[in-house]
Order: C-alpha cells, then sequence, then structure tokens
C-alpha cells in the first residue's frame, strides 16, 4: 500500500509530526474505559497545516483504485481529515465530498445526523475515516448512520490503530474492512530518531 518512494516519504514526515505533537506516554484511561500506557491525541496534528496537508494526500493515495464518491466520518475528530482528503482530491483533479457525522441530530433546522448528503446520491460508496480507532465502537457507528442515510460504505480508514482486543472482530461482524496508515509500533519506530551505536 506504501510502496511508493515519495509516499514513504510523507509517511515517515507524517509519524515525526505525529510523534511530536499527537503521541503521549504515561498512564492514560481511553473513552473506553480500558487503560493504556500511551495516548494519542490527532487533533493536535490534523490541525497543524502541514500534517492535515500530509494526511490529506496519504489518505487520497489509499482511496486510488476505489469506486468511491465521498469520504465520512464522526464530529469532531475525523472533521478535519474530511477536510484535509476533500481539498487533496481537488489539487488533484478529483470531487470527494465530506459528510459528517453528528453525534445526535440538531434539534433545530433540517435536524440532520448526517451533513452533506446533498453531494452525494443514494447508494454511493463511502470509506469512512477516523483518527485513531481502539474498540471502533465510534466509526462503526458512523458507518451505520451512513447506510441508514442510504449510503453503501466500502471500507474505514484511520490514522492510528491501536489494535485492541475485539477490535478486528467487531469489524468481521460490521464485514467491513479496516486500513491504517500507522500501527503504534509502525509509528514509533518511524518517528524516533535511529539510536547511535
Amino acid at each position: 500500500m506504501f510502496e511508493n518512494g515519495a509516499v514513504q516519504r510523507q509517511r515517515a514526515d507524517l509519524a515525526a509530526i505525529l510523534y511530536e505533537k499527537s503521541y503521549l506516554e504515561g498512564e492514560f484511561t481511553l473513552s473506553s474505559g480500558r487503560k493504556s500506557d500511551y495516548y494519542f491525541d490527532c487533533r493536535q496534528s490534523s490541525l497543524y497545516p502541514p500534517g492535515a496537508r500530509l494526511i490529506g494526500s496519504l489518505f487520497l493515495h489509499m482511496l486510488d483504485g476505489l469506486d468511491v464518491r465521498a469520504v465520512a466520518g464522526m464530529t469532531l475528530g475525523a472533521d478535519p481529515l474530511l477536510t484535509a482528503v476533500s481539498l487533496a482530491a481537488l489539487d488533484a483533479g478529483r470531487i470527494i465530498p465530506a459528510l459528517i457525522v453528528r453525534k445526535e441530530a440538531k434539534s433545530h433546522g433540517a435536524a440532520l445526523l448526517v451533513e452533506g448528503l446533498k453531494n452525494v446520491r443514494p447508494g454511493d460508496r463511502v470509506v469512512m475515516l477516523e483518527d485513531v480507532v481502539s474498540t471502533g465502537a465510534s466509526v462503526l457507528k458512523a458507518a451505520k448512520r451512513i447506510e441508514q442515510a442510504g449510503l453503501e460504505v466500502a471500507a474505514v480508514f484511520c490514522i492510528l490503530n491501536r489494535e485492541e482486543l475485539g477490535c478486528a472482530e467487531a469489524f468481521a461482524a460490521a464485514r467491513l474492512e479496516l486500513k491504517s496508515l500507522f500501527t503504534r509500533g509502525e509509528l514509533t519506530k518511524l518517528a524516533r530518531p535511529a539510536k547511535a551505536f
């Protein structure tokens, strides 16, 4: 997936940004309630323009060859990812609209759960974007809402797959493929400076 030399350099550059801005080691409680010896705050990198540009470019590379009409994700973590991909696609001469899934419907206006639906057609294929996947619960909930809106979810892309217990089984049960830019091991290996011997 990342064989291309230019793509490998972009991936290494993004790993360095993520490691500096988003990766913390210590004792943390995750949203799932599980304890972890590290925390990944992707927004610190996805809201940083060089990080956003790399994220958009790398996710767009992952979309190559897929018949996909849009990208979607749960607000708030996916919002900068969706914008980055849509703009990278536009720079490449493609139109890939973004769909934002709300945590709950607005109590006013059109009361939508999914924003941006006027830019797609029923049955269009969509890739879900997520910053971090632990159990997969959040992005799978968002994927269900996209399907309820009449669209087909083709796959899920994330920046970091924590490879937590039960995650692979959850995606298998949902019949969705999960692809990531990094696992923890890949991120730290790419980002940490080599030790001098």
